[in-house]
């Protein structure tokens, strides 16, 4: 093994940590505000259907001998997918199944899936039935079938982030949306990059890009709404008024001024039942 293959493995596992790190701001801050008001449904739609399909991709193309020998033929070696892809795809799907099961037991407000979202997602899941079908019928290869995977992977890693973005621009808000996974998954698109230049530099194959679609969108598409994100917490959106939300500090800060409030309150009932009895006193000395 060179030494340009051992530091992309090893950076492979970063990326792996630092994307796979990446769902865990949201679940905790849902879990904390007990609310997942601010987060966009149909994202969450989105992304568990684009798991799915990469699981499936990178699962088939690593563990399947046929299909390997099949991209081989077609690309020329080193398959692109790893172990450490393999383990962020089933890692991706697991933490938004449980994001998406917070939904249905947190505080949501009025917030649902779109129509149009749920019909994106009918059609995108058809799609890949009929697909599946054909290639057990061996109209498709399976090479054929799996690159399929990828292509709706790639094209839902291009819409999923749209309705978040769009929330946060119709909140004026990012509430309810985790920064800190914005900045891992930055991390991680850059490092997953990274490791897809360094293969191609080892083996000085450059369809490396090309027979992995997928893993190069998702990278460019991750890197791209994160700058959005950004831009969007840091600069336009830094003081956040959203009708009926606000974040932990904005509650940390009422229930403070409620407790001073009722400390004042119980001192003035105190101060006028004192005054109440030196009263009384005064008038039993003067009888």
């Amino acid at each position: 093994m060179s030494t340009l293959s051992i530091i992309s493995t090893i950076i492979g596992w970063i990326y792996f940590a630092c994307w796979s790190l990446s769902f865990y701001p949201q679940v905790i801050l849902n879990y904390r505000k007990k609310s997942v008001i601010g987060l966009s449904f149909d994202f969450l739609l989105f992304n568990i259907t684009g798991y799915a399909c990469y699981s499936v991709f990178n699962s088939v193309l690593y563990f399947d001998r046929l299909v390997k020998n099949e991209y081989y033929d077609k690309y020329g070696p080193p398959i692109p997918v790893q172990q450490s892809d393999i383990a962020f795809a089933l890692h991706g799907f697991v933490l938004t199944a449980i994001t998406i099961v917070q939904c249905f037991i947190y505080d949501r407000g009025n917030q649902k899936n779109s129509k149009l979202g749920i019909g994106l997602a009918i059609l995108i899941w058809l799609s890949l039935i009929v697909i599946t079908i054909l290639g057990f019928s061996n109209v498709f290869s399976w090479l054929w079938v799996i690159n399929y995977y990828s292509y709706v992977k790639l094209f839902i890693t291009f819409i999923k982030y749209i309705p978040q973005a769009y929330l946060n621009f119709k909140n004026k808000s990012t509430s309810g949306w985790s920064v800190h996974n914005v900045l891992l998954d930055f991390s991680g698109g850059v490092l997953s990059l990274l490791q897809m230049f360094l293969d191609v530099a080892d083996s000085g194959n450059w369809n490396i890009f090309t027979g992995d679609p997928v893993k190069l969108g998702l990278s460019l598409f991750s890197i791209a709404f994160d700058i959005l994100f950004m831009i969007q917490h840091y600069i336009l959106y830094r003081n956040p008024k959203v009708k009926g939300y606000q974040n932990l500090n904005d509650n940390n800060t009422i229930n403070s001024n409620y407790n001073i409030n009722n400390n004042n309150n119980n001192n003035n009932n105190t101060t006028s039942d004192q005054i109440t009895i030196n009263n009384s006193l005064i008038g039993d000395d003067d009888e």
